[in-house]
């Protein structure tokens, strides 16, 4: 017997498990963490929106998680294998555990946390933290320990076993990532994708049970996973605060009949209101985001057949105001999400035969077709959330040269109070492109902490008029600031102006106490 065989016999007595096994649980492991991380983005969005503070949050909390784990371990591997290889399934267990119970810790935590922080950035570290650091701590165990039993398990190997374990575990992140996004939350949704997780977790939990134990004990091997999976329903059973989950938003319909005094719904695009739908009047708007558009709009384009591009449909309010009121109007709306305009017109009795809907990003719309409209409609802010590709100065010019020469640019937005440094930021880069900009908000003086909503007008002459009145019964009232109030503003605040290589407006539109 040759040397080499002689270290081979001992770690095949010990049992261990094949290089090929522990390759495949490293990949299942690597992309139920990435399943994790992704649909963690999706879960947040109702209570505080999907943007790049989201984002950035999540992979900061999950990399700790894995990081935490990662080291955790480290000290685990340096155990005898087969108590290692039983260490680890615990580690599983846990994250079966915890991956269940995400969706209840940030259902339970969402309110007192927002609530209690006030700042949207400090609660999306928080409620992220709250919900995802545990999973993903118990996620980055298996890595070193699994790797250590392999190059135990292949000595005259080593290398190749480790090359192949880190192949596993990179290549079961992009197979996670991938399946996510394309396939998982679209068929089961976020709560059902954890389900999943979870089931695979207590799977691999089961297996290194098995493993460290020599196969033993089955009862009390899959007696873990008794708590996890039944975690996991209580989750599935609990109300889902989606109406429906797209590939895109949580679109929630809820019915605002004892507040408007009428049959009427409100849709929420995960956590921001996007309309409301009167079932038997639907001239009336309600919101006054939604009311001011439509009373510039036909303000600015007066005569019949004129055309409009919609940049974002929501719940298709203003078009169906149109074509139940009896304005004359060829109607272009480019929806991102599919699914949004299924709700409007399920929900919120909306035509789609009445329009000619794109369901394709505007920017990628209004580029590829070079018909011109009286004119655009932006109506895609969603609180922090913005789209930055559609406030840039390449956008407006885009979309200057897709209005007629008499043609105006309308857009909603969002801002605080006591900041504004979004909308300046947005002004300045509209002047950029086009010689007028106005701003227009409804003429009520705002609490010092208080969100507004403004609309922005850009074309190439000014407003007839300063102000404008809606119908009753909510009597919605825009007025217009003054020129020089907006080059006060600007001059002011000093924004930068936007384009495509700088657009930070997720941080203009962020307060920082």
């Amino acid at each position: 017997m040759t040397q080499e065989q002689a270290v081979k016999g001992p770690d095949r007595a010990r049992g261990l498990p094949p290089v090929f096994m522990l390759v495949v649980a490293q990949a299942a492991v690597a992309a139920a963490s990435l399943v994790v991380e992704i649909v963690a983005g999706r879960m947040l969005a109702p209570y505080l929106g999907m943007s790049l503070y989201t984002w950035t949050s999540v992979i900061a909390v999950v990399l700790a998680g894995f990081s935490a784990g990662h080291w955790a371990g480290g000290r685990i591997a340096e155990a005898e294998p087969r108590r290692a290889l039983a260490l680890t399934g615990w580690s599983m267990a846990g994250a079966a555990l915890t991956a269940a119970g995400a969706t209840l810790v940030l259902r339970w935590s969402a309110a007192p946390v927002i609530g209690g922080f006030g700042d949207p950035i400090a609660s999306i570290a928080v409620l992220t933290t709250l919900a995802f650091f545990l999973p993903s701590f118990f996620a980055g165990i298996p890595a070193p320990v699994l790797s250590h039993v392999a190059v135990l398990a292949q000595p005259d190997k080593a290398g190749r076993a480790l090359g192949a374990m880190y192949a596993a575990s990179a290549l079961g992140a992009i197979a996670g990532t991938l399946l996510a996004g394309f396939l998982f939350i679209s068929w089961l949704g976020s709560t059902g994708t954890l389900a999943a997780v979870t089931a695979i977790y207590v799977l691999l939990a089961a297996a290194l049970f098995a493993a460290g134990r020599g196969g033993g004990r089955m009862a009390s091997i899959m007696s873990t996973a008794v708590l996890p999976l039944g975690v996991a329903a209580l989750a599935l059973s609990r109300p889902d605060p989606c109406t429906r989950e797209s590939d895109y938003f949580c679109i929630r319909v809820i019915d605002v009949t004892d507040d408007v005094g009428e049959p009427a719904r409100l849709m929420v695009l995960d956590h921001l209101g996007h309309g409301i739908a009167v079932r038997d009047n639907p001239g009336r708007l309600v919101t006054s985001h939604t009311a001011m558009l439509d009373l510039l709009a036909r303000e600015r384009t007066p005569q019949a057949g004129f055309g409009a591009f919609f940049i974002g449909g929501g719940s298709y309010s203003i078009p169906r105001a149109w074509t139940g009121t009896g304005v004359k109007a060829r109607i272009t709306v480019a929806e991102i999400d599919p699914a949004v305009t299924e709700v409007a017109a399920r929900d919120f009795w909306f035509d789609p035969a009445t329009a000619d809907i794109r369901h394709e990003d505007a920017r990628l719309a209004l580029a590829a077709d070079p018909a011109r409209h009286d004119v655009i409609i932006g109506d895609a802010f969603t609180d922090i959330a913005v789209p930055a590709h559609l406030v840039t100065r390449e956008f407006f010019a885009l979309v200057a040269d897709r209005l007629t020469p008499d043609g105006v640019y309308l857009m909603n937005v969002i801002d605080h109070a006591d900041g504004l440094s979004a909308l300046a930021a947005i002004a300045r880069t509209l002047r950029e492109v086009f010689p007028v900009v106005e701003i227009w908000a409804e003429p009520n003086p705002p609490g010092i902490d208080e969100r507004l909503v403004f609309i922005v007008l850009a074309g190439r002459s000014p407003t007839a008029v300063a102000a404008l009145d809606g119908p009753g019964p909510d009597f919605i009232r825009a007025a217009r600031l003054s020129p020089r109030a907006v080059d006060a503003l600007v001059a002011r605040l000093d924004p930068p102006v936007l384009t495509d290589d700088y657009a930070p407006i997720d941080r203009l539109m962020t307060r920082f106490d």
